[in-house]
């Protein structure tokens, strides 16, 4: 399997300079002595960092491999991908989702025209599915994980984090698949190699950290509910590259994320998903290993359904916020570390 470059990535920034503006750093001071920046992929134009990767591989397609269209397997962010990047290129699109998918991911596919087809209990049964028809209708069947053009589009987002914040001590990426960790990993090493990345990923559904920690892809129970996390298998590419780069694995549990969710909500006035919360559950849930650093975390997505926002709003009426308190040494007010 073909291993992204930073050549590829650099290429991937020159075809997504005429989609996608960079996104915003948002810098705050935090608890612990850390400087929080918070990269905010949730303002993109499906609610997601997913969406560098569709365009940068329809962008790449010729003109025949786009009239034939592709086939995806999601749980909701990577579907949206490629359903905004057929339809910004013309080509057609269907998606296999698990069944009973987030409404809002669901309703947002079906809005960019593409098919969605919904089987299986969990994103095992979909993949399967998905391969399948590829094999029947002959479009091209695109990966979750296994795809060279979805991590260097991916890596876009870190070029523009690393020329906003050259001097990160740290960046925290949330993992399913792990196109996202591998994509940091690939960008850190070659501009700035001093930066740890640290790849999160709920206990719940811990396939790929098992995966880097053992050394080969393996399949794990996948029972998390936040959909951008729930994979139940390692991916080769990801895998490959973060076992060559990635610094640690952490993982979390879920409700350090509902927490998480909460705190960017009140502290941060920002709405992700349970996987753009991740990164930030990370930081607030093993505190010691990033104190006195310079910290970036990867809001990766914004799209959290109603369900899912009314338990983090509950979360926030059950449990009450600490007060933000100050440095104490003439600095700017720190936020509290995490809810009690």
């Amino acid at each position: 399997m073909r291993l992204p470059t930073i050549t590829d990535t650099l290429r991937a920034r020159r075809l997504l300079a005429a989609h996608l503006a960079p996104t915003p750093l948002r810098v705050h001071p935090w608890a612990d002595g850390v400087t929080l920046h918070v990269k905010r992929e949730d303002v993109q134009p499906v609610g997601a960092f997913k969406v560098r990767g569709g365009l940068t591989l329809l962008a790449g397609m010729s003109p025949a491999e786009r009239a034939r269209g592709v086939l995806g397997y999601s749980t909701g962010n990577h579907a949206q991908s490629l359903a905004y990047a057929a339809a910004r290129f013309g080509a057609p699109c269907t998606i296999v989702m698990p069944e009973r998918p987030n409404p809002a991911k669901a309703a947002a596919v079906r809005a960019l025209g593409a098919e969605l087809v919904e089987h299986g209990a969990a994103l095992e049964q979909a993949s399967a599915h998905a391969a399948e028809l590829a094999a029947r209708t002959g479009k091209r069947l695109v990966s979750a994980g296994d795809e060279p053009e979805l991590v260097a589009g991916v890596a876009t987002a870190y070029l523009e984090l690393f020329e906003q914040a050259p001097d990160l001590d740290a960046v925290v990426v949330p993992v399913g698949g792990g196109s996202g960790a591998a994509a940091a990993c690939l960008v850190a090493a070659a501009v700035a190699p001093g930066c740890r990345v640290v790849a999160v990923q709920s206990a719940a559904s811990p396939a790929a950290h098992d995966s880097w920690r053992g050394g080969e892809p393996v399949a794990r129970p996948n029972r998390i509910i936040a959909e951008g996390l729930a994979t139940g298998t390692g991916f080769a590419l990801p895998q490959e590259i973060m076992r060559a780069h990635l610094a640690d694995f952490l993982l979390v549990d879920h409700a350090g994320i509902t927490r998480a969710q909460w705190t960017m909500l009140r502290d941060l006035h920002v709405l992700a998903e349970g996987a753009g919360a991740a990164a930030l559950a990370a930081v607030l849930t093993h505190p010691e290993r990033f104190a006195g650093q310079r910290v970036a975390v990867m809001c990766t997505g914004g799209n959290a359904g109603e369900a899912e926002i009314r338990r983090v709003v509950d979360v926030g009426r059950t449990r009450p916020p600490r007060t933000v308190t100050g440095a104490g040494d003439g600095r700017a007010p720190r936020v509290a570390r995490a809810l009690p």
